[in-house]
């Protein structure tokens, strides 16, 4: 395993026409870290000390890793992650290195842009890690409306996006809370979390057809935070019924931030599970 302690280097890429954003660390096989649909691609310091398998490098962000942010600053639904555009923009980002293996790992509105990548018949991903994902989401909870409802910066109210999304033991930090609160004092931030928001309750939930899913092949590891209210429990269960090469690794007292609330358990699950895959 290989501990990464450099942050990396941020690059931006022209992906069919979308400005796409990516950190690349480390060196060997890719693993390819695709954020969810808030601050996931800055919020990385915690876990990317924690190394991953000894996997050159592409857009997503650990050990050979790159950390895929589509459109820096988008202020239309068609930059979102969960959006053909986001999964083109992977598939158009990663192509040019003409890798034979890929590894993924992508938490919430990531997830679902690694399924989208993943059932195209042209790509396929070696490993497929999906942290609280979406793609089969059409409720809203209260959990996920707040983060809806977050529309103008206020320390409050991140306050409650936080305390939402992770569970009542997990104490943040206030440097946490003012920390993600100041992103979102950047206009381009903000106005890219605000049109990512619109667009979710536009398309009334954050889902794909069943069917869809099942095509999926690749390898999979199912996680979720056993007390996530974002992405409940059931809902990771059906994604493991539903593809057929996976498992489930549930962790508990967690709510939707596996990677805050427990990096080390979480770094440790996904290394465990692609080395293990690697064998086979």
């Amino acid at each position: 395993m290989n501990h990464v302690l450099d942050p990396g280097v941020e690059r931006i890429v022209d992906a069919g026409g979308v400005k796409t954003r990516y950190w690349e660390a480390g060196s060997g096989e890719p693993l390819i870290l695709i954020h969810g649909g808030g601050a996931g691609a800055d919020a990385r310091g915690n876990w990317v000390p924690l190394g991953a398998p000894p996997l050159p490098p592409l857009p997503g962000s650990s050990p050979t890793t790159w950390s895929a942010s589509v459109n820096p600053c988008p202020t239309t639904a068609t930059s979102t992650s969960l959006s053909p555009h986001g999964s083109s923009s992977c598939r158009t980002s990663w192509t040019p290195y003409r890798l034979s293996r890929r590894h993924s790992s992508s938490n919430f509105m990531g997830g679902a842009t690694a399924l989208r990548v993943d059932a195209c018949e042209t790509f396929r991903i070696t490993t497929l890690t999906l942290m609280g994902s979406a793609g089969l989401t059409r409720e809203f909870s209260a959990e996920l409306s707040t983060m809806l409802d977050y529309t103008e910066p206020s320390v409050d109210g991140m306050r409650r996006i936080v305390s939402a999304l992770t569970h009542p033991r997990f104490q943040p930090s206030e440097q946490l809370i003012q920390y993600r609160y100041q992103l979102t004092n950047d206009r381009r931030i903000m106005d890219a979390y605000r049109a990512t928001m619109t667009w979710i309750r536009e398309q009334r939930g954050l889902f794909y057809p069943e069917d869809d899913i099942a095509r999926v092949k690749s390898k999979t590891l199912v996680i979720c935070g056993r007390e996530d209210q974002v992405v409940p429990l059931d809902l990771s269960v059906r994604f493991h019924q539903l593809l057929e090469n996976s498992r489930l690794y549930s962790i508990p007292q967690c709510g939707h931030w596996a990677m805050l609330e427990h990096p080390e358990e979480l770094a440790t699950a996904v290394t465990d599970f692609i080395k293990k895959e690697e064998t086979r």
